[in-house]
């Protein structure tokens, strides 16, 4: 009799308001930090944006990795002080409506649509073209971007799907996969490289006054955009209190070490006074070449099939962090309900994976289809559009803690509610003025086509603003689970 009746109580108690529950204590700190790595596509913006910064900035890309991961850390002290109060899958926007309110949260949430869209669609074409690349070279079968776009769009929609257990095995692998390998080829600069004199130029704050530094924060900026999946899991995390913090700093912290030792020993191989000329002349095989080099062919070979694997391991983690948000946002009644269903037996959000599935396959396919060059315009006009949005966003985001901390009293500390908050909200506007300012140098091709995309951001905020004037049933707070 009481195994039957049991479990009764325990669905009461985690239904939400429409019904719907992700799978609680399902996520330990591993599996979040895996998937928060994972999503930032560590071999993919060594490999692919490394030597695009470096002809930008010259050697001081190491130091732009640290001033921008300073931010983010900063930004993290009243984030997660904040946290302890909210359990939400709504990241960002669960935040801005403790802070700001219901209508500044919606306006926010169009935002993220916007935001996490444009970055998907931007890194599924550029991941066609490596993929297209490098089939033709080694299998000998040519077949347009747009095809292997389609398909790994199809095979991530389906993992994002079945649920996070799946998808943590898929994940492990290939990252682990993506360290070692960029582990080794430091390691052999280091060896290979040992008679070339030690330099710490790439350290220096001289290198703040170079004219690339405000283009290479943009770029830096979208290496570490995923960090928000720390607290769109949170509501599958187990211990939220401890995990969530835990997962988040070090998140930043490896991400912030792997991409400044990486970049350092690139420009240490070369020669600080040479990087960025080689980097100019070799776009695509600077890395690959010096992997030949100092360590092998093999090493070459290997770096190329995971640049390929690391945009699905990335694209994996951003669908199962967006799937999220857009059930969160169904359940709290910003978008139709339907996207909040969940799958009976793993509990993911089915609904809302296959929506942004289908929503990013069908833009994608519009553009290349259309004949655009999914470099040129696709990747350039998609990444910067979403790159702006997720600054805008957590510029929002710090406004909303600086709000809560002066207006609630729950927590002590005049460093993490006050100092921190304050700060990182100046320091954030600041890097949003920087991107604005250097929009351009994001985009590959000029057009006012890419830059009147920019206006997609204004306009979703002002129609969400105004969306819980007409749908008065949207609600956060009943959705929104205070830390015991």
């Amino acid at each position: 009799m009481s195994t039957t009746t049991t479990p009764e109580p325990v669905e009461t108690q985690t239904e939400t308001v429409h019904g719907t529950t992700l799978k609680s204590n399902s996520l330990g700190f591993i599996g979040i930090a895996f998937f928060v790595v994972a999503a930032a596509a560590p071999m993919a913006a060594f490999v692919g944006a490394g030597p695009v910064l470096f002809s930008i900035m010259g050697p001081g890309v190491p130091l732009v990795y640290v001033l921008v991961a300073l931010v983010i850390a900063l930004f993290a002290v009243g984030y997660l002080k904040m946290s302890r109060h909210i359990v939400h899958a709504g990241g960002f926007v669960a935040y801005i409506a403790r802070g700001l309110g219901r209508h500044a949260a919606t306006g926010a949430a169009g935002i993220v649509i916007v935001t996490y869209i444009a970055l998907q669609v931007g890194f599924w074409a550029q991941f066609g073209v490596f993929a297209q690349q490098l089939a033709a070279g080694w299998l000998g079968l040519d077949l347009p971007v747009w095809v292997w776009a389609l398909a790994f769009i199809v095979l991530t929609t389906a993992l994002a799907m079945r649920g996070v257990d799946l998808n943590l095995r898929v994940l492990g692998l290939l990252l682990v996969a993506e360290i070692a390998v960029v582990a080794i080829l430091v390691v052999g600069i280091m060896i290979g490289a040992a008679g070339n004199p030690p330099s710490l130029e790439s350290f220096s704050p001289s290198q703040l006054a170079n004219p690339g530094f405000g283009v290479a924060v943009l770029f830096v900026f979208a290496c570490f955009t995923t960090f928000e999946a720390t607290t769109v899991f949170s509501e599958e995390a187990r211990n939220p209190r401890r995990t969530i913090p835990l997962a988040l700093y070090s998140v930043v912290l490896f991400v912030a070490i792997f991409y400044t030792v990486a970049t350092w020993a690139v420009s240490y191989a070369v020669g600080p006074d040479q990087v960025q000329q080689a980097a100019a002349d070799d776009l695509a095989g600077l890395i690959f070449g010096l992997a030949a080099t100092y360590v092998g062919p093999w090493l070459d070979v290997t770096m190329q099939v995971l640049v390929v694997s690391s945009f699905i391991a990335m694209l994996i983690g951003m669908q199962n962090m967006f799937a999220r948000y857009g059930f969160a946002l169904a359940r709290a009644g910003v978008l139709p309900s339907p996207l909040s269903r969940v799958s009976r037996r793993s509990h993911a959000p089915y609904a809302a994976a296959l929506a942004n599935g289908v929503v990013v396959a069908v833009i994608v396919l519009a553009f290349l289809l259309a004949g655009a060059d999914p470099i040129e315009v696709v990747y350039a006009w998609f990444v910067a559009l979403g790159t702006v949005g997720f600054i805008v966003m957590m510029a929002l985001a710090s406004l909303a803690i600086v709000v809560f901390f002066l207006r609630e009293k729950v927590e002590r500390g005049f460093w993490t509610t006050k100092v921190a908050p304050a700060a990182s909200l100046v320091l954030v506007v600041a890097v949003l003025v920087i991107a604005l300012q250097n929009y351009d140098a994001m985009l590959f091709s000029e057009g006012a086509t890419a830059k009147l995309l920019l206006w997609f951001i204004p306009i979703a905020f002002a129609l969400g603003a105004l969306l819980p004037t007409v749908k008065k049933d949207i609600d956060y707070e009943s959705v929104v689970t205070a830390v015991a």
